[in-house]
């Protein structure tokens, strides 16, 4: 497994790039030179030099410190949405898949309610009903997600319940949540994984634009996507402020992306068939 990795280069890179994140984000108390929340008019808008490495933002505080805090209410927000949409996501897709008929049907005509808006106006709905706020933000980006996530498993549970194997412990007296859970289940681990890790990029940009429209984690707490809203004002004059959270979400995004596909090539033998044919 490993040396797979290490053969994908782009899988490499997005491995390398999320465990840098992650590691700032657990020891981002540590590494911060500065006090993120500490305010200073008198220094307000330095460009970066050698003591402020990324400058100062309107309010004088560190941009340095507050991008290596931003990362850990990043990481926090993307995973745990994630795992709460996928939660949700894999309860109604194993459900509609396996027992079909009406439940199917009403099932997935709710689903499809849900993905005819996008998935940033979905979370926008949802958090303006609950409020802002840490919670309230990651339960809105999960149930966003939710609704990829039940697609996915009902196509995976729809091809599965089929197999031989199914029928066999049906016969030997299984019961349903014995089949989805045991046998079902288990064997749609690799969409779920390959899904999962994509969308914890979506869920990041999802929550950059909430916080960047004033809805998502509460101030003065820092997190990208409201420091490129605090830095529209100084574009022209300090454009730092807004070009340095702006490329971590960039680079953690690209990150998860080159590790989801690589992840789907490692897990999907169709494609590790066709690459090394190729």
């Amino acid at each position: 497994m490993l040396q797979r990795i290490v053969e994908n280069k782009a899988m490499l890179v997005g491995c390398v790039l999320i465990l840098l994140f992650t590691a700032t984000a657990i020891f981002s108390a540590w590494l911060s030179p500065f006090d993120p929340f500490a305010q200073n008019i008198r220094l307000r808008l330095k460009p970066p030099s050698a003591t402020y490495l990324l400058g100062t933002d309107g309010y004088g505080r560190d941009i340095l410190s507050r991008t290596i805090w931003g990362a850990r209410m990043s990481l926090s927000v993307g995973v745990v949405a994630v795992a709460i949409g996928a939660s949700l996501g894999v309860l109604v897709g194993l459900v509609s898949g396996f027992f079909g008929g009406q439940l199917d049907n009403l099932l997935m005509r709710l689903i499809d309610l849900l993905l005819v808006l996008p998935t940033v106006l979905l979370a926008l709905v949802i958090v303006a009903m609950l409020g802002p706020g840490v919670f309230n933000l990651m339960i809105a980006v999960g149930i966003s997600n939710a609704p990829r996530f039940a697609r996915v498993i009902r196509a995976e549970v729809l091809a599965l319940k089929k197999m031989i194997f199914v029928d066999a412990a049906s016969a030997l007296g299984a019961s349903y949540t014995r089949l989805m859970a045991k046998h079902i289940l288990p064997n749609a681990l690799a969409s779920l994984l390959v899904l999962s890790s994509l969308r914890v990029a979506q869920a990041i940009t999802t929550e950059a634009s909430l916080s960047f429209l004033g809805l998502g984690v509460v101030p003065p707490t820092p997190t990208w996507g409201s420091m490129i809203s605090d830095g529209r004002v100084y574009l022209r004059t300090s454009p730092w402020i807004s070009i340095v959270p702006g490329i971590m979400i960039m680079l953690i995004v690209m990150a998860f992306n080159l590790f989801g596909d690589g992840l789907r090539d490692l897990l999907d033998p169709k494609l590790r068939g066709a690459r090394g044919k190729s």
